[in-house]
């Protein structure tokens, strides 16, 4: 068993957290989470990879309308109803519909990042899928993640990390979407999938950390480097990266609903 410590959703992809009590299960993951992002003119995604500025905007979700806030800016209104001219935007390798929000959206966002940038919602047209080579022959419906649905971490494994760290990192540097409690460090490795009421998690594959995980989530500033650490004793062979945290896909329950605090059954991959 295991314990729901902590639930997040990012509703434009690279920019601030919103930490939830509970959570809706959608066809592409949390609800909102990843329906907005950054792209150039041309539709490329910007993440915090290249844009730290990204951490600074705050988004809220209302009742009818996502609020971005941003140091120096008024804030800007959009409505949730998904709309806008239709285009194709690239994410990695994939191509994928998206929503130009328009010059008004795309002026405040060049604005909050320094650079000219266009936002872009998510289509209800879903024609972008994780990997079938992890997430199964069962196509899963992707938002504008950057390759899975939901994203599961351990506050274990983040304390046997700062033991070896010459300064803590917070947990929010490692961006998860679900944060267990009550597991021993790393046995998010073995699991195999995790329920939660009617919901059912199948955990696909490691994931692989990048620059992000030095960035201060609150400042979008350099900050303490866990990736040289982590090299140290989770360098994944086959994946040819450092992993922190599992990716996970949907296998039951979309439309429900993840409370923080709950118990989740774990099967691991040996039962």
């Amino acid at each position: 068993m295991a314990i729901v410590r902590e639930l997040y959703i990012y509703p434009v992809k690279s920019a601030r957290a919103i930490p939830k009590t509970s959570v809706r299960l959608g066809a592409t993951g949390f609800e909102w989470d990843r329906h907005w992002m950054a792209a150039s003119p041309a539709g490329v995604f910007m993440s915090q990879r290249t844009q730290p500025r990204l951490a600074l905007i705050e988004p809220e979700i209302g009742a009818d309308q996502i609020t971005l806030r941003a140091p120096g800016l008024n804030a800007l209104g959009l409505p949730l109803q998904p709309d806008g001219q239709t285009l194709s935007a690239k994410i990695w390798n994939d191509s994928i519909t998206a929503l130009d929000q328009g010059d008004t959206a795309a002026e405040w966002l060049s604005q909050a990042l320094g650079t000219p940038a266009r936002l872009l919602r998510l289509s209800q047209v879903l024609d972008r899928h994780a990997n079938p080579a992890f997430a199964g022959t069962n196509p899963v419906p992707m938002s504008f993640a950057d390759g899975f649905p939901i994203l599961v971490c351990n506050v274990a494994s983040l304390a046997h990390l700062n033991t070896r760290m010459p300064a803590p990192v917070p947990m929010e540097r490692f961006r998860p979407n679900i944060v267990l409690d009550g597991l021993e460090a790393f046995a998010e490795d073995r699991i195999a999938a995790l329920q939660v009421n009617n919901v059912t998690l199948r955990l696909v594959k490691p994931c692989t950390r990048c620059v992000i995980t030095s960035t201060d989530q609150r400042t979008g500033e350099p900050s303490t480097n866990p990736l040289p650490v982590l090299r140290e004793f989770r360098f994944d062979r086959s994946l040819l990266g450092v992993a922190f945290g599992e990716n996970a896909v949907i296998t039951a329950g979309a439309g429900d609903r993840i409370e923080r605090g709950a118990t989740c059954s774990v099967v691991f991959e040996s039962d």
